[in-house]
């Protein structure tokens, strides 16, 4: 908190010098730039003569940002730098560009925005100027209020289908300041459709979460920066840079989790499953299903494996389906057998640490399987616990890797925090176990752990369109999707 509120004073402080400068230009006293919202009331009345009204849009959140902008933009008219270039440095660079503005002597200060002549722009100045306002919006709309995501794989089927185009709400647990500020804008990773990076990592700001209207909770479909390095191409990512995932919540900060029998407990009570959630079954038929016959049962590839042919008369299959789909289709004349598979890998699972290791290869000690796990409590923030062999398995990897130590080791099974041995460790931020509602097939944290709170993105809201890439031309919109909220 020390290092944010640092970086919001120096940020004051340098917009109050580039007023300051810009005050003195337009004949009003320097001083009154000191003061903030004043500061604002005076840039808004005095030097550009805007209405009165539009100090009230400054204290409506969301509405704010774009206010201050259209306000900032103005300002460059006022004082001649009315171009499109001098907008891209305002919205890049910030107080830097007014302070530059305030010390140039060849900047000076034309007038209210009633008084200045009508600028005749060229129609493409005028694209351009639009183009680039839009470009500000959709950044400004996709910090703070919604995200466009694509459902990439079939780890939350049914409840969630490969082709579902949704839309992921920031406000509903508060949007997250930029990290990694030098990124291009409506990019990730990459440039659209290439392996250039879209970002430079030599800026790294602290990172705070503004106020939202709700917490996360067990059953919240969340959208998340997958932590581990392994599943974000081996590259040590920002952040707010890292591949998103898209899981449920089965426990938040402070519960404990536990798999029975692949049913999920929290806090020893059942966590209702979703009337989608799927699981694997073991499927014999008398012959291959044809593709009419999977296209009745509404089963993608995404949701089948064939597996072998023990004998000419016998094919068997992988099918993740729901309960519900498993009574269909036990009843076709074509299916010898269906039963559902017992999950008891115990390999490459939660928790990793020096002790269980992380990947193929390495089995834990507590025999946690994926339909089998914990009980596992999970991290909250202000919450603290003893340093031992025990909490170490569980939560030393965490504590190194995510928790914001920059020196944390753990050596000859003990954890050491600036080179100094610790017996008890207070956590500084919450965390939460998050699973697909295809349990079985699904990535998520039996494999990889916990998800800090600092790489969650929002919550999944909506549909707002769905493809099926696997259908004919004229059905490959599943309009029965269209604006469906996500549950």
């Amino acid at each position: 908190m020390n290092a944010i509120l640092i970086t919001f004073l120096l940020i004051r402080l340098g917009v109050t010098v580039g007023y300051w400068k810009l005050f003195e230009k337009a004949g009003i006293a320097g001083w009154k730039s000191v003061i903030p919202f004043y500061s604002e009331y005076i840039l808004m009345y005095e030097l550009l003569g805007k209405p009165k009204l539009w100090f009230i849009y400054l204290l409506i959140p969301v509405v704010n940002v774009f206010a201050y902008y259209v306000i900032i933009f103005e300002v460059l008219r006022c004082f001649g730098r009315p171009s499109l270039w001098s907008q891209i440095l305002i919205i890049f660079t910030g107080f830097f560009y007014l302070i530059w503005l305030g010390f140039d002597s060849k900047v000076k200060y034309l007038g209210k925005l009633n008084d200045l002549p009508e600028i005749k722009k060229s129609p493409l100045a005028e694209w351009s100027e639009a183009i680039a306002f839009a470009v500000v919006a959709a950044t400004l709309i996709r910090f703070l209020i919604m995200e466009a995501y694509t459902i990439p794989t079939p780890s939350m089927e049914n409840s969630l289908l490969v082709g579902d185009f949704l839309f992921v709400s920031k406000f509903h647990y508060g949007s997250r300041t930029p990290k990694t500020p030098l990124q291009l804008p409506l990019t990730h990773q990459k440039i659209w459709f290439t392996n250039i990076p879209s970002y430079l990592d030599w800026i790294q700001l602290p990172q705070t979460r503004l106020p939202g209207i709700t917490t996360i909770k067990s059953g919240d479909v969340v959208v998340f920066n997958i932590p581990p390095k392994q599943l974000n191409e081996g590259k040590d990512y920002p952040v707010d840079i890292k591949t998103n995932y898209i899981k449920r919540c089965v426990a938040a900060a402070g519960e404990t989790l536990t798999v029975k029998d692949a049913q999920v407990y929290v806090n020893d009570k059942p966590l209702a499953n979703h009337p989608l959630t799927q699981w694997a079954y073991h499927v014999k038929a008398s012959a291959l299903i044809n593709e009419r016959n999977l296209e009745k049962l509404k089963l993608g590839p995404e949701d089948y494996n064939v597996i072998g042919r023990p004998d000419e008369n016998t094919v068997e299959y992988i099918m993740w389906i729901t309960p519900e789909k498993e009574n269909e289709i036990k009843g076709l004349p074509y299916i010898k057998s269906i039963e559902r598979e017992k999950q008891d890998q115990a390999y490459g699972l939660f928790p990793f640490s020096e002790y269980y290791g992380f990947g193929s290869g390495f089995k834990n000690n507590l025999n946690w399987t994926l339909d089998n796990f914990g009980p596992l409590w999970i991290p909250a923030k202000g919450a603290t616990i003893p340093i031992n062999d025990s909490t170490l398995a569980l939560y030393g990897f965490t504590i190194v890797n995510y928790d914001h130590n920059i020196h944390a080791e753990i050596k000859d099974k003990k954890l050491f925090i600036d080179g100094s041995e610790v017996t008890e460790y207070t956590f500084k931020q919450n965390y939460y176990f998050m699973m697909g509602d295809n349990r079985h097939n699904s990535l998520d944290s039996r494999y990889w752990g916990f998800v800090p709170e600092d790489h969650v993105v929002g919550k999944a809201f909506f549909i707002w369109l769905s493809i099926d890439s696997n259908a004919s031309l004229l059905h490959k919109i599943r309009w029965n999707r269209f604006f469906k909220m996500i549950e």
